[in-house]
């Protein structure tokens, strides 16, 4: 930034001589018994390059002859001419573990059966299909080594239309036909299949009803909704009253109200390896548990992608626990996403961890003002992290431009 020259008498006024004093950046001072320091100061416009340099005194002495008698620097400091920001300390929080992991899959089949028929046909109508949607469902538990199948429900629905005893024989009888077809195929153990009926689905007419249009909806909507009314005696009063609407639903809405719904429930062994819980959790995340997946997580390098992925994962397999969303929060923040982690945060509840983790999110915003009001908060809620985070934003807002020089 400049030279200062310290000179005796001789060499002083020799240099004077030769106009040393007048070159730019040079400052000429007279040594005397009563010099002790020397005033130096110099402007330099800021580059980019010269963030984190170290700004030093260089001292050459030399005799009165400018031989060299040694050289020797002493540092001022570091320059640090970038804004601060906040680094936040994250809490991930551990899930609670489950005893046992229960899991199910469910489907819904459209079986046809000739009328007034119970037997089924497989080859009737789109039975094959069907069928085989049921089969592959099963077998996607049967043939998983990490599960184990506990029982499989079946409920069988009959449409609206005709006498309500004719549809509960049939909606019976077809459901317990195929439960018989089932069983058929896989052998299961007595009681693994359970069965019930519904003998008319005006549930599902009702659904249909509120979700779509058709003239004359709200007066089909009365009457599909009033519980009040024997079943035969809803039928009928839409049958007459509103024939042609009738004709419609009875072509296009009651073939999809005979359904057969089932449900299969099976349990999935634990996993502990957390390289088996990373395959796991890219192939069958529905497998782990949240326990698991922070398990994984935390045997990963915190902030790796792999660490972030884990967690963003079991808050989509678990999106109404406040945990999982609360750990994604944090994993999002970590990579810098700060609207997905202000909208799992949304989930997270109002926990004092949550409290704190929205501290971070403000404070990573600038709004240091409501980070500071949160991390109190915090800190009444006796978070561990909240003081040092307080004591951040009290830096930050006297961070000096210069480290190291005084």
């Amino acid at each position: 930034l400049g030279t200062t020259v310290i000179a005796g008498r001789n060499r002083y006024y020799q240099a004077l001589r030769h106009g040393l004093e007048k070159r730019e950046g040079v400052a000429l001072v007279r040594a005397s018994k009563d010099l002790t320091s020397v005033h130096v100061s110099a402007q330099l416009p800021y580059s980019p390059w010269m963030h984190g340099a170290e700004m030093s005194v260089r001292y050459d002495v030399k005799g009165c002859c400018s031989d060299d008698l040694g050289q020797s620097a002493t540092t001022l400091g570091r320059l640090d001419l970038e804004p601060k920001r906040f680094v936040p300390t994250f809490n991930w929080v551990p899930p609670t573990a489950e005893a046992v992991k229960v899991r199910e899959l469910r489907g819904q089949a459209y079986i046809d059966f000739p009328v007034n028929q119970t037997a089924i046909n497989p080859d009737y109508r789109g039975n094959r299909g069907e069928l085989a949607k049921i089969r592959a469902t099963i077998d996607s538990v049967k043939l998983d080594k990490d599960v184990t199948a506990r029982s499989l429900e079946i409920h069988g629905y009959a449409s609206p239309e005709g006498s309500y005893a004719g549809n509960a024989r049939l909606a019976k009888g077809r459901t317990e036909a195929l439960k018989g077809y089932v069983d058929g195929l896989y052998h299961f153990a007595p009681g693994f299949i359970a069965t019930q009926s519904t003998p008319e689905d005006w549930a599902g007419l009702v659904k249909w009803l509120e979700t779509n249009e058709i003239d004359n909806r709200d007066a089909l909507l009365a009457i599909a909704r009033d519980g009040s009314l024997d079943p035969d005696v809803r039928d009928a009063r839409i049958r007459k009253q509103y024939p042609a609407e009738y004709a419609f639903l009875l072509a296009n809405v009651y073939p999809a109200l005979r359904h057969s719904d089932y449900r299969i429930e099976y349990t999935v062994r634990a996993f502990t390896d957390p390289a088996e819980i990373l395959r796991i959790a890219a192939t069958r995340p529905q497998h782990l548990s949240l326990a698991e997946f922070f398990a994984g997580a935390k045997a990963l390098p915190e902030g790796s992608q792999e660490f972030n992925d884990l967690f963003e994962t079991a808050a989509r397999m678990y999106p109404e626990s406040e945990v999982a969303s609360l750990n994604a929060a944090n994993a999002a923040m970590a990579q810098g996403a700060l609207d997905n982690a202000e909208r799992y945060l949304r989930g997270a509840g109002d926990g004092a961890d949550a409290v704190y983790a929205r501290a971070n999110l403000a404070a990573l915003r600038g709004d240091y003002e409501a980070a500071r009001a949160l991390f109190e908060q915090a800190a009444r809620l006796k978070v561990a992290a909240a003081p040092a985070a307080l004591q951040q934003l009290d830096e930050l807002e006297q961070h000096p431009t210069v480290r190291g020089l005084e």
